[in-house]
């Protein structure tokens, strides 16, 4: 029995021993290579940078067909379409993030003769042009009420 209990305390003594350190295995040759970092953040725009004269084209969201092109108006005292053959329509603009976000109508669409428009876009300045995409909703009760657009302009000197 006394070598029972010996035999036990010997097991317990030796499991409770640190286990040798071992050398750290190389594993440079297995490691993949770090992540790239995130790219920076774009940014952020104001009203202000994008103030002046601008022709923006009007397309099909994915053509380069231009639809429709008008004079946009950017200054302190406001957003102006100036569409052809219309009175000058007045947008509101506000710019968050990135992007500025510009809101207009209803007016007459000139896509769609005699019909009202209310337009919802999202613009970004890229190698200094206003790119981006238009949303317009048609008053109208015929299925095609709602058409995307793209929309980009160039600055008047």
């Amino acid at each position: 029995m006394r070598r029972l209990a010996l035999c036990c305390c010997v097991a317990v003594l030796v499991g409770c021993q640190k286990p040798k350190e071992q050398p750290a295995a190389d594993t440079t040759a297995m490691s993949e290579p770090a992540p790239a970092p995130a790219p920076a953040a774009p940014a952020p725009i104001s009203l202000a940078d994008v103030a002046g004269k601008w022709t923006m084209r009007v397309m099909p969201e994915n053509a380069d067909t231009t639809l429709l092109t008008y004079e946009l108006v950017a200054d302190s005292a406001g957003w102006t379409l100036h569409l052809p053959k219309r009175k000058p329509v007045k947008a509101k603009a506000s710019a968050s993030g990135d992007s500025i976000v510009v809101d207009a109508g209803p007016y007459e669409s000139v896509l769609r003769k005699g019909i009202p428009v209310t337009t919802h876009g999202v613009l970004r300045l890229k190698d200094g042009k206003l790119e981006g995409t238009t949303v317009a909703h048609y008053k109208t009760t015929k299925p095609d009420s709602v058409r995307t657009l793209r929309v980009e302009g160039t600055k008047k000197p």
